[in-house]
C-alpha cells in the first residue's frame, strides 16, 4: 500500500474531534449592558469578574510597581510601565525616553484632579470604569484618553456623554471639547442639541465663556442655526406645495369621475342615480361638487369676474392638458381647451408645464399617461 493511501485510510477512520464548548456564564451579554455571572456591572468593562478584579488587585497593591506617575498637589501614583506601555502608545514613548533610579520611572500627569488620574491609570489596568467616576470625571477622561490614545475609553466617555450626561448647561463646553479631542460623532451630537435648544444654550455661562474665547466658532454655531431656520422654513414651504399638488390630484381624478359616472346628486344628464347609491371613494368631490353646482348657475361665470368660477375655468384647462383623448373624455370643455392650447404665449405654455410635471411628480407616476383609455372612456 502506498503512503498516500494509507494515509487517506486512517483519516476516514478517524473520529472528528469535538467542537469547543460554548463561552459559560462569566461573561454574557444583556439587552440592557454587559453582564457578569447574570448580575448588570457597575460601570463599562469588557472583561470577566476574575480577570477584573486580578487586574485591579494590582494596581491596588502596587506589586512590584516599577513607575511613579506625580500629579497635581503632589500626587502619586504607582503603576506598572509594561501595563502602561501595553496600553498607551504615547505612554511606551514617554517611559522609553524616561530617568529614573535603578528600576523605577516616572511620568507627570497635571491639569487635571488626581483621582481623574487614578480613575484613569485603573481603567489602563482593567477596562473598567464606576458609574459614579464616570460622571464626576467624564470630561477630564475624554481629555486623557485623547491625548494617551486610548480609543476604547474615549469612545466609552462619549458615549456616557451622549446617553445621560449632555445638557443644555454644559454642552456649549463639551461640543469645545470634542473639537479638540477630535470626537467627531461627540461634536455632531452637541451640534444637534445646540440647534434643536438654541434659545436656551445661547442663554448660558458655556455660551457667554465662548463669545469670548472663540468668537469665531460663536459666530459658524449662529450662521448654521440660521442655516437650520432657512432649511427647515424650506421643508416647510415644500411640504405645503406637495400638499397643494396632490389636492390638485385629487381634484383631476374627481372631476373625470364626476363627468363620467356621476356622484351622489350630480353627474352627466344620462345618468340615473339611485337612493342606494354607494358612497363615493374620493375625497375632493364633495367641495368640487359645490364648485360646478356655482359654475353652472353663476351669472358672472366669465373668468376674471367671480374667483370660484376661475378657479373651475383653471382646472378644467389643467384637465385638458393631462386628459389623453379629448375626443372620449366626458368633461366638458375639454376638447377646446386642447385647442386653445396651441395658441397660447410661451410664458403661459411653459407656466402650465411646470405645474404639471410637479404635479405628476408629487404623485410619483412619472411620465405615465395621467387619464388611461379606460377612466376616460364612459363605462
Amino acid at each position: 500500500m502506498k503512503m498516500d493511501d494509507a494515509y487517506e485510510g486512517s483519516l476516514s477512520k478517524s473520529v472528528a474531534p469535538a467542537a469547543p464548548p460554548l463561552p459559560g456564564p462569566a461573561t454574557s451579554y444583556h439587552q440592557k449592558g454587559l453582564v457578569m455571572n447574570g448580575l448588570p456591572l457597575r460601570g463599562y468593562s469588557c472583561v470577566s469578574t476574575a480577570a477584573k478584579d486580578l487586574w485591579e488587585r494590582l494596581f491596588d497593591s502596587g506589586y512590584k510597581a516599577d513607575v511613579t506617575i506625580y500629579t497635581d498637589y503632589n500626587g502619586i501614583i504607582y503603576a506598572h510601565a509594561n501595563v502602561l506601555g501595553m496600553a498607551s502608545p504615547v505612554m511606551k514613548g514617554m517611559l522609553n525616553q524616561s530617568k529614573g533610579h535603578g528600576r523605577w520611572r516616572s511620568l507627570s500627569i497635571h491639569g487635571v484632579p488626581q483621582d481623574a488620574v487614578r480613575v484613569f491609570i485603573r481603567f489602563l489596568y482593567s477596562s473598567c470604569s464606576e458609574k459614579a467616576d464616570m460622571e464626576d470625571y467624564v470630561l477630564h477622561l475624554l481629555v486623557l484618553s485623547h491625548v494617551f490614545v486610548v480609543p476604547q475609553l474615549k469612545r466609552e466617555c462619549e458615549r456616557q456623554l451622549e446617553h445621560g450626561l449632555l445638557s443644555t448647561e454644559n454642552v456649549v463646553d463639551i461640543f469645545q471639547l470634542a473639537l479638540l479631542c477630535d470626537a467627531p460623532r461627540l461634536s455632531l451630537v452637541c451640534h444637534r442639541m445646540i440647534l434643536k435648544n438654541f434659545k436656551v444654550v445661547s442663554d448660558s455661562e458655556g455660551w457667554k465663556a465662548m463669545m469670548q474665547s472663540h468668537p469665531v466658532l460663536e459666530k459658524e454655531l449662529v450662521e448654521s442655526v440660521l442655516d437650520e431656520d432657512h432649511k427647515q422654513k424650506e421643508r416647510i414651504r415644500k411640504l405645503k406645495e406637495r400638499k397643494i399638488y396632490l389636492q390638485l390630484y385629487e381634484a383631476m381624478e374627481a372631476l373625470v369621475h364626476i363627468c363620467r359616472d356621476g356622484c351622489k346628486t350630480i353627474g352627466p344628464h344620462d345618468k340615473d342615480f339611485k337612493e342606494d347609491q354607494a358612497p363615493c371613494n374620493y375625497t375632493a368631490c364633495k367641495g368640487l361638487e359645490l364648485l360646478v353646482r356655482h359654475f353652472a348657475g353663476c351669472r358672472l361665470r366669465i373668468p376674471g369676474k367671480c374667483s370660484h368660477c376661475k378657479r373651475m375655468w383653471q382646472l378644467l384647462e389643467l384637465h385638458s392638458r393631462l386628459c389623453d383623448d379629448s375626443d372620449v373624455c366626458r368633461v366638458p370643455l375639454c376638447r377646446n381647451f386642447k385647442e386653445r392650447i396651441k395658441k397660447q404665449s410661451k410664458k403661459d405654455e411653459i407656466k402650465w408645464k411646470k405645474l404639471v410635471e410637479k404635479m405628476l411628480r408629487t404623485k410619483r407616476i412619472g411620465g405615465a399617461n395621467f387619464f388611461s383609455e379606460e377612466l376616460a372612456s364612459p363605462s
